[in-house]
């Protein structure tokens, strides 16, 4: 997994792209798709990775390629593919501004710019058929009052997904990830205007959020089932297609324990989303399932839904089976590294095998570093090396340290102006050599590292 993590940032290397003049920021992260254009969910989860290596890969910098021809109507050489893509923003800028404590960008987005609320004000209007002079595409969006969205497979990036199937189609449902994803977003701009001491403004927010909280809990959730569903907009009955983007709502921590408690036990069930091969994007139980390969959306296993539905159930607790998940899905992905040529990392993967999955017949994309990293780097780093939070804002790192792994640990780890090595010598001793000083919290002991270096004895 070491190796894999190196060769993961070698071919992420290769996406950080010289953009074409009159980019407004160039170098940016390529998703490795379309030459001519960009995508927002793609580059909001490039992000997560990219933040772990700042200097070198400009991840968030890459934000500005689409905020400014969406809401500056900047004219870019690049377009933005889907602008009705999901709404993920805000919650990327508050990760990344937990890791930096970036305030600077922070009052940039939020009190000079306002980006994050513009979109999120936009994506809760929308029509299908708007159009947008920086995307090629007319937007498929459309709200639906207060009750959500109707989207479709493209936009919503579920491209030939089944959902909305017993319903007669995509413009039939409401889209319990739409919805959640606007939760979401409104959520954590509360968390970041708190964070900048605009009170008011954190009160706003949080009361948009709890509405939508409460409207998701009342509309989408399925007492029958204990799951999280579309719904149809006619009569507002459950459309049970079982999806990974049910998990958007714990992400969003809108559900109680209870109902967390029964998304999870559907996630490890090896009939739906668990076994060898963990959260397939379609549930392995539905008539559309497609056992072989996945057919893109149709089971294949895609990191960013993984990486979200993985710190989804964290928010309440669930750290072994996110750990485990995690594993597995990192150890597929070198399986596939090792024995499939090119040796790469890829779109998207089989649910039943150490193989990339299939788009319309064919093998889909190799080097795709792109989102594809979350795995190698992001999985790695959290949950495989235990490093679950890393906080500027309180100076603080979290790390669920597993004893039984022996020595291992994290070397130059930089978060605010903060650099720091953390190595476990696999007996029982901690070292930490830091140029700061800072709260470690290991398995809930807090220890306080000082400038220079530090012995933990556990």
């Amino acid at each position: 997994m070491v190796d894999l993590y190196h060769k993961t940032w070698e071919i992420a290397a290769g996406r950080v792209r010289k953009g074409p003049e009159g980019l407004p920021a160039s170098p940016y992260m390529d998703e490795n798709c379309y030459e001519d254009q960009i995508w927002i969910w793609d580059t909001c989860f490039m992000v997560l990775f990219a933040k772990y290596a700042p200097r070198s890969f400009p991840g968030v910098e890459s934000l500005d390629n689409l905020y400014k021809p969406i809401h500056e109507k900047a004219v870019t050489p690049l377009k933005v593919h889907l602008v009705d893509n999901p709404p993920l923003f805000a919650w990327v800028e508050k990760e990344y501004f937990d890791f930096t404590g970036d305030k600077n960008r922070l009052d940039d987005l939020l009190n000079k710019k306002q980006y994050l609320q513009k979109h999120f004000n936009w994506f809760a209007q929308a029509k299908s058929g708007e159009r947008f002079a920086c995307s090629p595409q007319n937007i498929h969006l459309n709200s639906i009052g207060a009750d959500g969205f109707t989207w479709t497979g493209g936009a919503s990036g579920m491209d030939n997904t089944p959902r909305g199937r017993d319903a007669g189609g995509y413009r039939n449902v409401l889209w319990v990830d739409a919805i959640s994803q606007q939760a979401l977003s409104a959520r954590c701009i509360a968390d970041m205007e708190q964070a900048l001491g605009n009170a008011d403004e954190a009160k706003k927010w949080n009361i948009e959020y709890e509405a939508l909280k409460n409207k998701i809990n009342h509309l989408y959730w399925d007492k029958k089932e204990g799951f999280y569903y579309d719904v149809t907009i006619s009569d507002k009955q459950p459309c049970r297609v079982k999806t990974i983007a049910s998990y958007w709502p714990l992400l969003a921590q809108v559900a109680s324990r209870e109902q967390a408690q029964s998304m999870v036990r559907h996630l490890m069930n090896p009939e739906e989303f668990g076994g060898s091969y963990p959260t397939p994007s379609l549930a392995r139980s539905d008539k559309d399932y497609h056992h072989q390969t996945g057919d893109y959306w149709r089971g294949g296993i895609w990191l960013p839904t993984t990486y979200m539905t993985i710190k989804a159930i964290e928010k309440y607790g669930y750290h072994e089976e996110a750990d485990a998940i995690a594993e597995k899905v990192i150890s597929q992905q070198l399986a596939a590294y090792r024995n499939i040529e090119p040796h790469t990392i890829w779109e998207c993967y089989s649910p039943s095998g150490n193989a990339p999955s299939t788009e319309h017949g064919r093998r889909v994309r190799p080097e795709f570093c792109g989102w594809s990293a979350l795995g190698p780097i992001s999985l790695f780093i959290e949950n495989v090396l235990g490093f679950k939070e890393v906080s500027a804002a309180r100076k603080e790192v979290r790390w669920r340290l597993k004893k039984n792994k022996g020595r291992h640990g994290i070397k130059n780890l930089r978060f605010g102006g903060i650099a720091t090595d953390i190595v476990f010598d696999g007996k029982g001793t901690v070292s930490v050599r830091s140029n700061a000083s800072y709260s470690l919290i290991i398995n809930d002991s807090n220890y306080s590292v000082k400038k220079g270096d530090t012995e933990i004895q556990l």
